[in-house]
Parts: C-alpha cells; structure tokens; sequence
C-alpha cells in the first residue's frame, strides 16, 4: 500500500466496511489477494465489506493489520467507532525487532515501556533526528537515513 501509516487511518465515521474497502482499494488488491495476505478466508472479508460483521477476532484482526500495513489499534478504533487522537506513532525493539516486520503487539501497547523480552526501551522516535515513526516497513529513517535497527550494545 503507498502512503503513510498516517493516510490510513480511519475517517470520522467510517465503518469498517467502508474502511476495509477503502484500504483495499489504494492497495489494488482483490478480496481474494486480501484475504491470503491477511490468512483468513475470503468469506470473512466479503461478510466485513457487505457490512455483515463489525467485529473482529484476535486472527482477523491482526492478519488484517499485517496485510494492510496498519497498526491493530486503528481496527480497534473503526470497530468502536473512536477517535484514534491517542495513536501518534509506532513503537518498537530496536534490539528484537526484525526489519520490514510489524511491531509486536506487546510493544505497541499504549502501557508498554520496555520490551518484553530483553528490556530494552522501546523506540517511537529516530535516534538521530528525533522524529516519529509512522511506520515500519523500511529499515531506515525516511527524515536522515539513520537505521532503526541498533546493533546490539549501541542502544
């Protein structure tokens, strides 16, 4: 999908219908490509844009994110029909992390602080510039070229 993690976000109102089609269609892909990427079966995508479902389980929910390159926050807020005011950047290891992956979803908890697993702060900034993160899918800061990714010892 081109465009920031910001231009996905959801639109005041918006269904989740109308969001999953929306992001659907600035990615070009079919029901069907959707439905692979995001490893559920197309029925639950056609049921999701016929209006048919406003829930999602934990499964659809991150296979959808995964797919779409969103964070799992933004279904959230389109399901309950909540403004997302709260969600201003990604979270992240920069010791675990993998580059080009999604966040874990430990690390983008609103209450996380650390990682879960080696301890290491959590970043939501570029270490260089100061910048938010909006989004994972490169390896390096879009503002200075500095890799998000930190040798281990040089956090």
């Amino acid at each position: 999908m081109q465009g920031s993690v910001r231009d996905a976000a959801p639109q005041a109102e918006e269904t989740l219908a109308q969001y999953i089609q929306r992001l659907r269609a600035e990615s070009n892909s079919t029901q069907k490509e959707l439905s692979f990427k995001a490893g559920i079966h197309i029925q639950t995508i056609r049921k999701i844009e016929a209006g048919l479902t406003n829930r999602l389980n934990q499964k659809a929910k991150s296979g959808l994110a995964a797919a779409l390159g969103i964070p799992q926050d933004y279904l959230d807020a389109v399901v309950k029909q909540v403004p997302i005011s709260t969600i201003t950047a990604l979270k992240f290891c920069p010791q675990c992390w993998t580059p080009g992956t999604m966040p874990d979803p430990m690390w983008v908890d609103l209450r996380s602080k650390y990682c879960f697993a080696c301890a290491t702060p959590l970043r939501n900034r570029c270490i260089d510039c100061q910048e938010p993160i909006l989004s994972l899918k490169f390896k390096f800061c879009p503002y200075c070229g500095t890799s998000y990714k930190q040798a281990v010892g040089t956090v």
